[in-house]
């Protein structure tokens, strides 16, 4: 109770409840920008966060990329342009919706669906988060060594797409985790005789590279052709919703509960959360033809899956210090520079931050409803904002965020080169999230494996000595099996299938 009260303490004062919202104003804008994404979001609020005190600093980022997720349903409404990855899976629904005069009855659903599914991941947050962490404080070398490749090979197997081109980005970001001083000699490794490269390759501006700049040269680097001005509807924003909530109150559990489980498993986040969540909705449907013509039911699943999922991305991030997604890899980052290293500890070092953390996320989804409201009121500004004045402005806050940390000039140098090679990477539809996770749990991977054979004196079998590791061993096994088992039982169910009689 005590931690309680501290931690309702740290949220509601001034400054605390001023940066929630400034964070919010400014994730609607980022969100309501097509091709600004919330992940872009969070790494620009980076460098300033590291001026702020925990609490502050980690409610800007909960509340910005909640908003900036519901905010992407607001050019995907009127533009057909999602605004964020997240808001790709319904826009067609939400665009043809518009198109029938029903904009911002779609919206107002979309907001109502998305304060749910944040609420409803939050809650699963505060409850099974403390349990989870008295199971992580029973771990050791070899359960975490297990832990990191499950976390590296779901970003490869839950990525859309070729899972080649998966392991190839995964590999990336694996390679940059080694740049530093080896662990065990001390030795430089690829640091070219750089000093600042001494301590590793700092993730701020590999972060602000991959996604910021990474947006900035899509944008110059891509024909943009003028659009005309959308016609706003006038429809009211919630005098249909409770209708659709009373409708498809199933809908929405579903959703929220699928968003939270995926949004959990590392590498997954929002986006898959809420494919997935429309896919299982069209499936359930009593009405699967209305899909794909303008249907409010298939946006009711999957908006609650995509807030749900931001929620469920922050269990692994704090139980184990293993990011859910590509927003909390930022976040493990902010933890660690304040002094709360991700982990089952962190309940006890730091409980009253780690209820502060809970209260930020119910503040940060019912604070959604206002500030969202006058989003869809005032929509047309966001949606018309032109992007070539907005870029500049972005770059100029890259540059100075990724000097700004460690006033090093390597920083941006390193910022510009890995904005390079993402542009290249995602011409060629190379996902981004394993890279990531690569680069933020290399380091985890190398120091659990090198610890577990110093302890076993180089015994491979050790890995599987205790219940927990052999568990979670023989899962990363089966994983890593399971493409050729699926190939292998299609073999055998083809020629079952091929020899079965037809009827007459």
């Amino acid at each position: 109770m005590d931690a309680l009260l501290q931690g309702l303490q740290l949220v509601f004062n001034g400054q605390t409840l001023l940066v929630i919202l400034a964070a919010a104003a400014f994730g609607i804008f980022v969100g309501a920008v097509p091709g600004l994404t919330a992940t872009m979001a969070v790494a620009l609020l980076v460098p300033i966060t590291f001026y702020m005190d925990p609490t502050p600093a980690i409610a800007a980022i909960v509340t910005t990329s909640a908003m900036a997720i519901f905010a992407g349903d607001i050019p995907g409404t009127y533009l057909n342009i999602p605004g964020t990855p997240a808001s790709a899976a319904y826009v067609g629904e939400s665009s043809l919706l518009a198109k029938k005069g029903r904009a911002r009855e779609t919206l107002g659903t979309n907001l109502v669906c998305s304060v749910f599914g944040g609420l409803f991941g939050t809650i699963i947050l505060v409850f099974v988060s403390p349990s989870l962490a008295e199971v992580a404080l029973k771990f050791s070398s070899y359960e975490y060594f297990w832990l990191a490749l499950l976390g590296l090979s779901s970003s490869i197997f839950i990525s859309i797409g070729s899972k080649t081109k998966a392991f190839l980005s995964l590999m990336i970001g694996l390679l940059l985790s080694t740049v530093g001083l080896d662990m065990m000699s001390g030795a430089p490794r690829f640091t070219f005789g750089i000093p600042d490269l001494m301590a590793g390759i700092n993730f701020i501006p590999v972060m602000i590279g991959m996604f910021a700049l990474n947006e900035i040269m899509s944008f110059y680097g891509s024909r943009v052709e003028a659009r005309t001005p959308p016609a706003l509807s006038k429809d009211k924003v919630f005098v249909q919703v409770p209708s659709h909530v009373k409708r498809y109150w199933r809908n929405m559990l579903r959703g929220s509960s699928l968003g939270t489980l995926i949004g959990a498993l590392p590498g997954a986040g929002a986006d898959i959360a809420a494919w997935i969540a429309y896919a299982a909705g069209k499936s359930r449907s009593k009405d699967k033809a209305a899909y794909g013509t303008g249907h409010i039911e298939g946006i009711v699943d999957a908006s609650s899956a995509n807030n749900s999922g931001i929620s469920g991305a922050w269990v692994p991030a704090l139980v184990f210090g293993i990011p859910g997604d590509s927003i909390t890899a930022i976040v493990i980052g902010v933890l660690y520079m304040k002094g709360m290293n991700p982990g089952p500890t962190i309940f006890m070092e730091g409980s009253g931050l780690v209820y502060s953390l809970f209260v930020v996320f119910f503040v940060a989804n019912l604070i959604m409803l206002p500030i969202g409201y006058l989003a869809i009121k005032s929509s047309k500004v966001f949606i018309l904002t032109p992007r070539k004045i907005l870029m500049p402005i972005i770059l100029c806050f890259c540059i100075v965020g990724a000097f700004s940390i460690n006033n090093s000039i390597t920083d941006v140098w390193i910022m510009l080169l890995v904005g390079i090679v993402a542009f290249i990477l995602a011409r060629c539809d190379f996902p981004m999230a394993p890279a990531i996770l690569g680069l933020v749990l290399g380091t985890t991977l190398e120091n659990s494996f090198m610890s577990s054979m110093l302890k076993s004196n180089g015994d491979l079998l050790s890995f599987f000595s205790r219940p927990i590791s052999a568990a979670l061993g023989a899962l990363v096994i089966l994983i890593w099996c399971s493409p050729l088992l699926v190939r292998l039982y299609q073999r055998y169910r083809a020629p079952h299938t091929n020899h079965t009689p037809r009827s007459s």
